[in-house]
């Protein structure tokens, strides 16, 4: 490993937040209690926290001077026209309805954009999001390439939709039983995986002849973007802001967790250029979140996400960002730890078929391996497998992904890379006695999205 390519933090740290290491004995106990689920563990009882980059980053200067600009008017907060003016100027879209959060949007989109037994493809499903399309009705779809479920190929842009998959189902169902075409930018399943430029045009233009939208989930927009700078022939001198507007100008409109690359820790929006879409997105939004001019939202957060969102755009940051990430995974992968390949722009994915051979997937293996990461150094990650995927809505059998995964999340702008040398560490020793991780079996499974709220216990 080349320390010199990995560039140092592009900031200065003002304020700091005291964590503690309880010892092992305890952890065994705290996992314990907890079910063997890392979402389940109290936040004071862990020492390095990378269980997501969901509204975990640590927010500016400028963006703790936006709180205090807050315009907490119920309606016509000027915040909100903040928001709208910087969203609509990065991403080019004609209507922005901001939402408490990605699965707000998600939700809205879901109710106002599908009937009840169209398709909606994407390129690997998301939980929520493929959640909130079943339960209107939506049947999904994945048409990522094949490359995306081989955990130890590593090519650029697993991301990308396979146009014959699309052409395919088109020709199956008839382009009017296509809701719309769901494209992750990046895929958070996949790894972390972008999607190339070229990949986005050849699907909006596919799209096009058969008259099918086409809505990202724009959550980690600009790490795509990055690797777009990075790997992708005639981007090399664009600048991060005008390959973000690009992406989406072969969007109808977009989901969008502010959560991630808003830099906030809460917050997110719906976009469209539909004005039909805009108007019923704005009747259903002042059900479920609150009025179409804060969506769930107070006036300091809006004003904190588009402050965040323009911060995100800057070149120094997202690559100081996405190569963190790459830093980690480069320490693993050098020790022969087995990793999902190439690493992403927001997390590496350990293996966990190849980390715990000895654990079928059916005992979990990947929820095994992220409880067995905790009890060995405190750092708590999550699984991303069997659990995660589900069960099939119709028949009640538990989808079974390719990738069994531990996710192992780097929040923005809140860990330096000497933590990233602990979680290494940690991981590595962990590996050098793998065979000591148990299986596990339910002991609650939750209806829906039971990764979140599941116990489970040591296998008999």
């Amino acid at each position: 490993m080349r320390y010199e390519d990995y560039p140092a933090e592009p900031f200065r740290i003002k304020s700091v937040e005291t964590v503690k290491m309880i010892d092992k004995a305890a952890r065994e106990e705290v996992i314990k209690k907890a079910g063997y689920n890392t979402f389940l563990i109290n936040s004071e009882d862990v020492y390095i926290d990378l269980l997501t980059d969901s509204g975990t980053n640590a927010m500016s200067d400028k963006q703790w001077a936006g709180l205090m600009q807050g315009d907490e008017a119920y309606a016509g907060s000027r915040n909100f026209f903040h928001l709208e003016e910087t969203v609509k100027e990065i991403f080019g879209f004609k209507h922005i309805v901001p939402t408490h959060q990605g699965r707000g949007a998600e939700n809205i989109l879901s109710q106002i954009a599908i009937k009840p037994g169209q398709y909606v493809p994407g390129n690997m499903y998301f939980t929520t999001t493929r959640y909130h399309q079943e339960r209107n009705g939506g049947i999904f779809k994945d048409v990522i390439r094949d490359e995306a479920h081989d955990a130890a190929l590593d090519v650029p842009f697993k991301g990308n939709i396979d146009l014959n998959k699309l052409q395919k189902l088109i020709d199956e169902v008839g382009a009017e039983n296509i809701a719309y075409v769901c494209l992750a930018v990046t895929v958070n399943l996949a790894g972390g995986q972008p999607v190339s430029m070229e990949n986005m045009k050849a699907v909006r233009e596919l799209t096009k002849k058969h008259g099918i939208k086409v809505f990202y989930d724009a959550t980690r927009c600009v790490e795509n973007a990055y690797f777009i700078k990075e790997q992708e022939a005639g981007y090399q001198d664009k600048t991060i802001k005008e390959i973000v507007h690009e992406m989406f100008s072969y969007a109808d409109g977009c989901t969008m967790s502010g959560k991630k690359d808003c830099l906030v820790n809460i917050g997110g929006f719906l976009c469209m250029n539909d004005e039909d879409l805009f108007l019923a997105a704005k009747e259903i939004v002042v059900v479920y979140e609150g009025m179409p001019s804060y969506g769930g939202l107070a006036g300091r957060d809006m004003e904190a996400m588009a402050i965040g969102l323009r911060e995100s755009l800057q070149y120094e940051y997202i690559r100081h960002r996405v190569l963190q990430v790459r830093y980690l995974g480069q320490k693993l992968k050098e020790a022969g730890v087995p990793i999902l390949e190439p690493v992403g722009g927001h997390a590496v994915f350990l293996d966990a078929r190849r980390f715990c051979p000895h654990i079928p997937q059916e005992e979990f293996p990947a929820q095994a391996l992220a409880a067995a990461i905790y009890v060995e150094c405190g750092v708590r990650t999550m699984e991303r497998g069997i659990v995660s995927a589900g069960r099939d809505v119709k028949t009640g059998e538990n989808h079974k992904p390719k990738l069994e995964t531990v996710r192992v999340t780097i929040p923005r702008r809140v860990y330096t890379y000497k933590h990233m040398d602990i979680v290494a560490e940690g991981i590595i020793k962990l590996y050098k006695h793998k065979e000591d991780i148990k299986p596990l079996e339910f002991v609650y499974e939750p209806k829906q999205l039971r990764f979140f709220t599941a116990r489970f216990g040591i296998k008999k």
